[in-house]
């Protein structure tokens, strides 16, 4: 998950391989610090339940509030995503429930950041509290993964989860994620029925512990053409923080 990587728009034209790309949009993470408290999950296909209510994570979704995407909070007025995600039409935030709950706005700008990065820009600042992008996110950190993606591993299988799922993996080394390109990307651990899906495209990796998450990924695209049979690559959020920090405050 880190060097430089052509951004995930139309996953349905790609590639299989980029096919897993766990356009992971549907229609999803890592570290500087010691990772999740909780033991780890079992899949994200499948996965478990969301343990607590994330303040920071977001769903990406049409102007009927269909889930698209996910994403993370960095700012009252700003979400990271998935490049490939597009502009969607409003956000939902800091909810376990895709379809109530939580803070609902208007998207009214997209910002490229880098790679399959970008940033969403809210009309008008949310309450709920961000998630602080992390320093670093070394090989062999352990990682969260969150979101809203179908928990069967073909494009296709079933609909997205209304409730939040979560599944606890780590953060592998850029060899172990065939085509991962740039000095933007994450190579994360998964495979054996355990791995992010449709669905869960732009959603975070984060890292850390209840009170003390910190984000260090988006999800892009996996490596094979059938989610949680091999490893995901991630945009390394960590590799454009100051990017996000000037684009912010370039706006306010």
């Amino acid at each position: 998950m880190n060097r430089r990587i052509r951004p995930l728009a139309r996953l349905g034209a790609l590639t299989a391989a980029v096919a897993a790309v766990l356009s992971m949009s549907g229609a999803a993470v890592a570290a500087d610090s010691p990772g999740p408290a909780t033991p780890p999950g079992t899949r994200l296909v499948g996965g478990q339940p969301a343990s607590e209510t994330y303040s920071f994570m977001v769903s990406l979704q049409s102007a009927s509030g269909g889930h698209t995407c996910g994403g993370s909070l960095v700012d009252p007025a700003w979400v990271v995503t998935a490049a490939h995600c597009g502009t969607p039409y409003r956000v939902r935030i800091g909810t376990t429930d895709r379809t109530s709950g939580g803070e609902v706005r208007r998207v009214v700008e997209r910002r490229q950041v880098a790679a399959d990065m970008a940033l969403l820009r809210l009309g008008s600042p949310s309450t709920k509290t961000p998630v602080p992008v992390a320093a670093a996110a070394p090989p062999g950190s352990a990682t969260r993964l969150i979101g809203w993606g179908q928990t069967c591993p073909t494009r296709g299988c079933g609909a997205p989860p209304v409730r939040l799922r979560q599944l606890d993996t780590t953060i592998l080394g850029d060899r172990s994620c065939a085509g991962i390109r740039g000095a933007y990307e994450l190579c994360v651990n998964g495979g054996g029925g355990r791995g992010a899906c449709y669905g869960d495209s732009g959603g975070p990796a984060v890292v850390g512990g209840p009170g003390d998450w910190r984000l260090v990924g988006a999800t892009s695209r996996g490596t094979a053409g059938t989610c949680a049979v091999s490893p995901a690559i991630y945009g390394d959020v960590t590799s454009v923080k100051a990017r996000i920090d000037a684009i912010i405050g370039g706006v306010r």
